[in-house]
């Protein structure tokens, strides 16, 4: 029906945050694509950088797989994406391109940490230069302008939904999906004292709480002028 893409910034930010619309969106018909812009590579202070890479990789293949999610990677490092420069937002504008989605989620541009942040400017600036013809990349097809949809922030701070999917039926798949990041999972445990799946279930609770559904996931729609809507994208 659709063509959906996320661009993420790591490999498990879209198992925290929207996994259950994903899930949703292929029940329908949907083509689901997830690019993780950066690697992950610094996401522990035990495990080397190169190795966690590699692992990390591996984890979102087997999570992607669990939902039948196609995965990309952007080739960037952690604290290593900036949004103000060209290379950068040229990447976004060939992963856009290649893609050609009919809308795309990302982050919100006021999450926790400046790479999710400068993730969310560089999908917001190239999503325009993608649809440019004349704005030439290693992919030359132009895309189509489309809506953009921020997903939650990490447990929601700052972060006031403008609509909701139900995922009540996909809550333990998202979290069969989010178990598979078991690098992150673990340290988190460990390190944190965190039990991070319970975190984000409880966390869809919250916003099933405030849309009458037992789990939910939330989205504010980015409202500029061209990326609107009269549709209901969202699943």
């Amino acid at each position: 029906m659709y063509t959906v893409l996320v661009i993420s910034c790591h490999p498990d930010d879209v198992e925290i945050a929207c996994a259950g619309t994903l899930l949703k969106c292929k029940e329908r018909g949907d083509r689901v694509v997830v690019c993780h812009l950066c690697s992950g590579d610094k996401g522990h202070e035990i495990i080397q950088p190169d190795e966690l890479s590699a692992m990390r990789a591996e984890e979102a293949k087997k999570a992607g797989g669990l939902g039948g999610i196609e995965v990309m990677y952007g080739g960037f490092d952690d604290l290593e994406i900036y949004d103000n420069n060209k290379e950068s937002r040229d990447k976004v504008v060939n992963v856009i391109r290649k893609v050609n989605p009919d809308f795309i989620i990302t982050h919100d541009p006021d999450d926790y940490m400046p790479d999710h942040n400068a993730v969310s400017k560089l999908v917001f600036d190239a999503s325009f230069a993608a649809t440019v013809p004349h704005y030439i990349t290693e992919v030359p097809q132009a895309a189509k302008l489309v809506p953009i949809y921020y997903m939650d922030t990490l447990c929601g701070v700052n972060f006031n939904p403008t609509e909701y999917v139900d995922v009540t039926e996909y809550i333990d798949q998202k979290i069969e999906m989010l178990n598979c990041h078991e690098s992150q999972i673990v340290w988190m445990r460990e390190h944190d004292h965190i039990d991070f799946p319970d975190m984000v279930k409880t966390c869809c609770r919250y916003r099933g709480f405030q849309c009458g559904a037992d789990y939910a996931e939330g989205f504010r729609q980015c409202q500029v002028y061209l990326k609107g809507t009269t549709k209901r994208l969202l699943p």
